[in-house]
């Protein structure tokens, strides 16, 4: 085989630029695994790199096939790979400094993979390994949350959110999220304590002396969140360092960037929390490959409850 279809960037731009079409097979390295693609995760990372945010920092050479997010079984694996197996089912957060998902087949370390979890068809387990490995490095190895300590979650319904909060929960943190009303009942249900509704209520207002926030939104969301941490919190955002303003610098707040980071051995932790029914992926959305720029459309809303996913084997 020497070509597969795949999703392609051909130039930067909206969701029209993203291609259906014939695209060349993925070279392995000794330390490879071959992934037949069931399914690929959607992230906002994926239209960001897709309209060039991200271009200067990646360096990525077009085409681009985009998708960070895979579940999958091993078709082929490199002289180096022992752990691994033809046939075996794995998910994995892929490095964002190669080829992604969004194909038929996709070359990924070893190192950056786990076994799928039992309890998760492909479709589910496609929308886990980006997001909770976000919510994950961010809640414990950033922010070294405990139990007993208080988090504030923004957005907390989406892809990142949603596992956070379950995180959070699971490590005995007392849980307080910001969503609009129609993800009260969903995030009650996967654990968080408090919902403040920021659609009717500044959250500033109502919550004080958290020990970590976590922020997927920016902008003024970093100003007012400033006000609620305690004195020695922190505040991790995903999107760059948020600027510690003067007041808080006085008190030792603290700001954060979080990358994701590939890594296999959090994946299976994930894993084992999944199928011990602590941790439960949301899937909004399930489209086919071919519907690749709907989804980018939908991700790049902003308003999505879970994740949407890409079915590559109907």
């Amino acid at each position: 085989m020497t070509t597969m279809k795949a999703i392609r960037i051909h130039s930067y731009g909206g969701p029209e630029v993203l291609n259906y079409e014939d695209a060349p097979f993925p070279s392995l390295a000794d330390d490879d695994v071959l992934i037949r693609v069931h399914s690929a995760g959607v992230n906002p990372v994926d239209w960001k790199i897709r309209a060039g945010y991200l271009k200067d920092f990646l360096q990525l050479p077009l085409p681009i096939i985009p998708g960070w997010d895979v579940s999958g079984t091993i078709e082929e694996k490199g002289s180096k790979v022992a752990d691994f197996h033809k046939g075996d089912s794995v998910y994995s957060c892929p490095s964002l400094f190669r080829n992604g998902a969004y194909g038929e087949y996709i070359a990924v370390k070893a190192s950056e993979i786990a076994y799928k979890p039992e309890k998760l068809d492909y479709d589910n387990a496609a929308a886990v390994p980006l997001a909770a490995l976000t919510a994950w490095q961010s809640l414990f190895d950033l922010a070294g949350l405990q139990a007993g300590q208080k988090v504030l979650i923004h957005a907390a319904a989406g892809g990142v959110g949603h596992f956070a909060v379950q995180f959070a929960k699971w490590v005995g943190a007392h849980v307080i999220t910001t969503a609009s009303s129609r993800n009260k009942d969903f995030l009650l249900q996967i654990g968080a304590h408090e919902i403040i509704d920021y659609t009717t209520t500044a959250f500033e207002d109502v919550v004080r002396d958290v020990d970590v926030v976590l922020d997927t939104l920016g902008d003024k969301v970093w100003d007012r969140s400033w006000q609620v941490l305690k004195k020695g919190g922190i505040m991790v955002s995903t999107l760059h360092p948020p600027p510690v303003d003067e007041t808080a610098a006085k008190t030792d707040k603290r700001g954060a960037l979080v990358f994701v980071q590939p890594n296999g051995v959090h994946l299976g932790e994930i894993a084992e929390l999944i199928d011990s029914d602590n941790v439960k992926p949301f899937v909004g959305e399930v489209l086919s490959l071919r519907d690749a720029s709907q989804a980018h459309r939908l991700i790049e809303s902003g308003h999505t409850r879970g994740k949407i996913v890409l079915r590559v084997i109907p």
